[in-house]
């Protein structure tokens, strides 16, 4: 069960579309370069927006205390050089990095148990988004737009629309950059565009004390095609400072971003159907199924395995003797970087 879909200066999204799910409603679309479908989630599976009578003992994305009920929010953020630096990503509780057109890579910011005064810049979403979402059950999605033919699709997806286009009044220009790098949402406005959107619900992470094992790491460094990021072991902190392009990672409210938990997880990387105007094609990463994961926490690196049986369930992290592999508490990131070398599709 897969989906597609963006509209963005950069990127148009894509990958392939399958019916099974949707009733036969939409056409059939196969990947333009690999194997594999991306077929689109199923737009009635999964959480309805009802919140559950009691509320978890802990937060299912931090395993924290803080906004156990609490809906979830989540934001394309631009993640490249005339971006930076970005407001409001420190307050989220898991940030996806994700290959977008020309090797560059987007972030998508996932809230609930916090909202920051304000998100951005905020950008158009991909199709990967869309593949990652559904295990949320019915989050809020704010983006700035979809490339025009996709928009049906969004219409047919488990999450609720509050894009710029059909949210406006929460979205706003400010600062100094140009058009589209300067383009912000007030996330406590968002919401109240969705005021149905899902409470978390269990994703698949563990959160705990730190496994036996692990090899002493001072940092690590993610690559894309055409950037890095990198994340440095700060023991005052007791977190994974980040890094852009070899340069500390800044928030716009001060400091440097970064998580309690880093997960770099290898997942196959292959060409969609559609690409931009320039002729750039839209990455498709397969977020189900399994692979091999490497997972940076308390100043260690531990060989993991991920696993994830369809989009509307989670992806669930295990150690090499198949135990699950416990996050520190706090903000995890998920790095989606392909499975082999940097691969431009």
């Amino acid at each position: 069960m897969r989906f597609v879909w963006d509209r963005s200066v950069r990127g148009r999204m894509a990958a392939g579309l399958g019916v099974a799910v949707l009733g036969g409603a939409l056409a059939a679309c196969s990947d333009g370069g690999g194997p594999g479908r991306a077929e689109p989630p199923s737009a009635t599976g999964g959480d309805t927006g009802t919140p559950a009578p009691t509320a978890p003992a802990t937060h299912p994305f931090t395993g924290g205390k803080r906004g156990l009920r609490n809906p979830v929010l989540a934001v394309k953020i631009e993640n490249t050089r005339p971006a930076l630096p970005q407001s409001g990503v420190g307050s989220a509780d898991i940030v996806y990095v994700e290959q977008v057109e020309g090797g560059e890579t987007r972030l998508m910011a996932v809230y609930s148990s916090k909202l920051p005064k304000r998100v951005g810049p905020v950008r158009s979403a991909r199709i990967s988004d869309l593949h990652i979402l559904p295990q949320f059950g019915r989050p809020a999605f704010a983006f700035s737009g979809v490339q025009s033919k996709m928009k049906k699709y969004i219409r047919k997806a488990p999450v609720y629309d509050i894009s710029q286009e059909s949210a406006g009044s929460a979205y706003f220009r400010a600062g100094p950059k140009p058009i589209p790098y300067n383009l912000y949402a007030d996330p406590k406005n968002l919401l109240k565009q969705a005021p149905k959107a899902a409470p978390p619900r269990d994703i698949g992470f563990t959160f705990g004390p730190a496994p036996e094992g692990g090899k002493p790491t001072k940092g690590f460094t993610a690559r894309w095609p055409a950037t890095t990021m990198g994340f440095t072991w700060s023991a005052k902190q007791s977190r994974w400072l980040a890094s852009w392009g070899g340069q500390p990672d800044r928030a716009a409210e001060g400091g440097v971003l970064g998580g309690r938990t880093v997960v770099v997880q290898y997942a196959k990387t292959t060409r969609s159907k559609f690409h931009d105007f320039l002729g750039s094609y839209t990455p498709l990463i397969h977020t189900t199924g399994t692979g091999r994961a490497t997972v940076l926490r308390d100043g260690k690196a531990y060989s993991a395995k991920w696993s994830r049986p369809s989009e509307d369930k989670g992806t669930t992290f295990t150690t090499p003797d198949g135990k699950p592999m416990p996050f520190a508490t706090g903000q995890v990131w998920v790095l989606l970087v392909n499975d082999g070398k940097p691969y431009t599709p």
